[in-house]
């Protein structure tokens, strides 16, 4: 959750950028793209309407908050009607005197085109003849308040290019997808037992476009075709994407979206974003997006006061506003925000073939007093801080989610102990596929940071996780949030010379990937970023021309290939059939040992990890059994920037009793060391 990234400082910039996007469009409501006169016509003309686009079963549906493809209605739509070319617009604005909408396909003309009211649900819509796919279009708002309000579409599949705010009709079918094959496999998935290791990425940092015009970013197309090889060159299984729905500030990294149903159009096209996704898919790798259904932009263009009203927002401050990010909240007493939220998973689902969401600031739906003082909130009918409305979001949203799409993600960025946030909704569970294990992520960042002397002291701190890993389905993440605003990268957190920083993310790295639960890494992180990271600057990838960072980025890839080889590694995250300590209690040496096996019984992985500078010679830890060993990856080799210190290749155990096991092995460990053993 980007909780810094909305200091004052970054609230008083998007303030400015409010007001000044309000100011403009109310003075001159026309995109920057727009190129026709506005017609001086002011006589509003009734669209064309040869059919019901829009059914009243359509708006019983959605009234009741079950229309899961609302999306195919409201919004703009291409359509032929007897004969005649143009679209069909549709929207949302119950408490609306009036809507109309104007555009490229009638010169601007705010007079022109008024939409009709359907029934009592609040529905304004109408089919507009000569209106064509790359047009540009807004709605005009006239509440009975009598002002007049401009509003970009909110099921708009298309957004003019910052700091223009309005919508583009596109067409969603045109383009040929070649991702049956991982569709079809996809649904036969279960991610309890299969190799999940993400990658977080932020496009518009990851590398900048070397040709000047190009406004400093790859297109989606150009980012697919290095992203595809890189990941396969890592051999991550996912990429977890930031800020894809559109967004108008570039300091909110994507967390405060104007345009929930249209991908960015700072890196091109939807037709674009489906080549990204399509390629991606062609080379086994899954894309799950970032989704925030927590809170929206106060943007005047936005979904904020839509029909002159809260219809989007809970109308009470004190449950519709956040007062540190300065961002409205979803109203989930609303059965029609329910429908606008549940259906915009469906809709990445099925037009842009996502395999998940990450959902951010679960903990902040979750309790009505999240970030709030005394009086900034209202409990429930039962007196509690616990939001009732949004647990019954995520059930109702969980279930029809991964009730149609078996092998979909849901991912909670959750950082409580709120119980069964994994657990199933039949048995008052929220329904999540994952969490991502704040507490795991937050003791291993202030363990690294420790000067080894007084790891000792806080041995524990990376052993706590096991004892509630059953609790839920975890991903061990080390996502943006912990390398930025002055918490250093991860590779700075490390005390010590520049050799010494690397020998020991190397070696929390191995602990990482061997302890229970999936993977996340965010971008640079795998090579040694060394700087802090910024969405103005791409990552700093000369720093693989370094030894230490080319040895870093090689480690990584190796113990990537490792996790994918090994069942072992993945096959059970959350219960205790797949790990076993071998010695959790060596603080005085801050030294852990632990097994990862495998349901065969075969190729199970020995992890023995010395965190301190000292070499420990003869070395001495209890065996599970009597198998030999085999060495398979030493974190100290000079090909990853160690010592080169020899070790034992194999290892034979004894039939001697050690660490409360019936067999011991002895074997030396360099400093800053990561063994790992195949039994």
């Amino acid at each position: 959750m980007v909780k810094e990234a909305r200091s004052a400082a970054a609230k008083k910039t998007a303030a400015k950028t409010t007001k000044k996007t309000a100011t403009k469009a109310a003075k001159k409501p026309v995109p920057k793209t727009a190129t026709k006169a506005v017609s001086k016509k002011t006589t509003a003309k009734k669209p064309v309407r040869d059919k019901v686009f829009i059914s009243e079963a359509d708006q019983y549906l959605f009234g009741m908050g079950i229309h899961y493809e609302i999306y195919n209605k409201l919004g703009a739509h291409l359509s032929r009607e007897d004969g005649v070319d143009g679209a069909f617009f549709g929207v949302w604005a119950p408490n609306a005197a009036s809507v109309h909408v104007y555009g490229d396909f009638n010169n601007w003309d705010e007079n022109a085109t008024v939409l009709n009211r359907l029934g009592s649900g609040g529905i304004f819509a109408g089919f507009v003849p000569g209106a064509k796919e790359g047009d540009y279009y807004k709605y005009i708002i006239y509440p009975s308040s009598g002002e007049k309000i401009y509003k970009t579409d909110p099921y708009g599949n298309r957004q003019e290019l910052r700091p223009g705010t309005a919508s583009q009709i596109v067409d969603l079918e045109r383009y040929v997808w070649g991702d049956e094959k991982w569709m079809t496999e996809r649904e036969k998935k279960d991610y309890n037992h299969e190799p999940l290791a993400i990658y977080e990425c932020h496009i518009g940092s990851w590398m900048r476009h070397p040709v000047p015009e190009a406004a400093g970013f790859y297109n989606y197309r150009e980012f697919a075709d290095r992203m595809t090889e890189y990941l396969t060159e890592m051999k991550y299984t996912h990429i977890e994407l930031m800020g894809i729905a559109e967004y108008p500030f570039d300091g909110s990294w994507g967390y405060q979206v104007t345009g929930y149903y249209a991908p960015t159009s700072r890196y091109g096209t939807c037709d674009d974003f489906m080549y990204l996704v399509d390629k991606l898919h062609q080379n086994g790798i899954g894309v799950i997006l970032d989704w925030v259904p927590a809170h929206f932009a106060t943007d005047a263009h936005g979904l904020g006061r839509f029909d002159g009203s809260c219809i989007y927002e809970h109308p009470d401050p004190r449950k519709g506003e956040h007062p540190d990010w300065g961002t409205k909240i979803f109203n989930y007493e609303k059965t029609e925000v329910k429908n606008f939220l549940i259906a915009n998973v469906l809709f990445w689902i099925r037009k842009f073939h996502v395999d998940g969401i990450r959902v951010d600031a679960v903990a902040s739906m979750l309790y009505l007093d999240y970030g709030k003082k005394d009086g900034q909130w209202v409990p429930n009918k039962y007196g509690g801080n616990e939001n009732l409305e949004a647990i019954e979001f995520f059930k109702h949203m969980n279930s029809v989610v991964r009730g149609t799409y078996p092998g979909f993600l849901t991912i909670a960025e959750e950082s409580t102990a709120w119980p069964k946030i994994t657990g199933d909704v039949n048995e008052d569970g929220l329904g999540f596929s994952f969490k991502w294990n704040m507490g795991w992520m937050h003791d291993y960042c202030e363990y690294m940071k420790l000067d080894p002397y007084f790891r000792k002291n806080n041995h524990y701190a990376l052993t706590f996780a096991m004892s509630y890993n059953e609790a839920e389905n975890y991903i061990l993440p080390l996502s943006h949030d912990e390398v930025v605003h002055l918490k250093c990268s991860m590779v700075e957190k490390m005390p010590g010379y520049p050799v010494d920083k690397y020998a020991n993310l190397r070696c929390l790295y191995s602990f990482m990937f061997g302890h229970c639960g999936k993977k996340l890494l965010f971008m640079g992180q795998d090579f040694g970023q060394e700087r802090e990271w910024s969405e103005e600057r791409e990552l700093d990838w000369n720093l693989l021309g370094e030894p230490l960072n080319r040895g870093m980025h090689d480690y990584v890839r190796e113990l990537l290939e490792l996790y994918r080889k090994y069942p072992c590694m993945y096959e059970f995250d959350n219960c205790w059939d797949g790990f076993e300590w071998l010695n959790c209690d060596d603080k005085d040496r801050s030294t852990y040992s632990f097994v990862r096996k495998s349901s065969d019984g075969k190729n199970s992985l020995m992890f023995i990890i010395n965190l301190t500078p000292m070499e420990w010679d003869e070395y001495k830890v209890g065996m599970i059994s009597d198998k030999k060993m085999r060495l398979v990856l030493n974190s100290d080799e000079e090909r990853f920037g160690g010592s080169g210190v020899k070790v034992k290749k194999e290892l034979t155990p004894k039939v001697e009793n050690c660490d409360y096991k019936d067999f011991s092995v002895t074997l030396n460990i360099p400093p800053f060391t990561a063994l790992i053993y195949k039994f």
